[in-house]
């Protein structure tokens, strides 16, 4: 299975290809940025297409994040792999950013209770807690970090993510300091990694949001209808 996945979720646009069959990632490319995904995506698949040598249609499947993150760079992200898909005739999945900042835990077993924390600003948090197997513990929630904390302690634990010592800050001091893998986005080759082994839907990917958007229409600066 020859995947193409696309995370444009937080703050960086990056694209990779995967040949599950193999495990080979011919490409992979991810660019630091909190904005312009819009404009740089397309020429970043361009090259990494190229670089593997691959055509569109011989793609089986496009993976792409779909939050929670940037409300702009998720709608990016998910409409270049449903035109993708719809061209390439091909399906496209969608796969939750907390999730693939855990995966590389889950597969290296570490044993850790894994807590994935994204920052949403005014120490407010997107979490989701798993298992050491990768099971769900408490599912993807937006909250204050302190709140996530109490949902969160056991030991031993693992927090990653962008939010990860918003929540060590939180942690109480009477207990054993979690381990902190702090990084803004997930690697783009777990997110390739859980496309190929994500369950296909028959719906096109949607954007997980867990919060309206910050700008939002004013209903009492309105004209009113003649």
């Amino acid at each position: 299975m020859r995947i193409l996945a696309i995370d444009t979720a937080l703050e960086v646009c990056a694209a990779a290809v995967l040949d599950a069959a193999t495990g080979e990632m011919p490409a992979a490319e991810s660019l630091d940025m909190a904005r312009g995904h819009a404009e740089a995506l397309m020429p970043l698949i361009a090259r990494i297409m190229d670089a593997a040598h691959w055509e569109f249609a011989e793609l089986d499947r496009i993976a792409v994040t779909v939050g929670p993150g940037s409300f702009t760079g998720l709608r990016v992200g998910i409409a270049a792999a449903r035109g993708i898909a719809l061209a390439a005739d091909r399906p496209a999945v969608g796969l939750s950013t907390l999730s693939a900042l855990a995966a590389p835990h889950v597969a290296a077993r570490t044993q850790e209770i894994i807590i994935t924390a994204i920052n949403a600003r005014n120490d407010n948090v997107y979490f989701q807690i798993f298992a050491p197997n990768g099971m769900t513990v408490v599912a993807p929630r937006l909250d204050q970090a302190s709140n996530a904390v109490r949902e969160a302690i056991a030991e031993p634990t693992l927090i990653t993510g962008s939010g990860a010592a918003m929540l060590a800050a939180h942690w109480p001091s009477g207990l054993p300091r979690p381990r902190i893998d702090l990084r803004a986005a997930p690697e783009i080759g777990w997110v390739a990694r859980l496309g190929a082994a994500a369950r296909e839907e028959n719906s096109s990917p949607k954007p997980l949001y867990l919060r309206r958007p910050d700008a939002r229409p004013q209903d009492g600066g309105r004209l009113p209808r003649r």
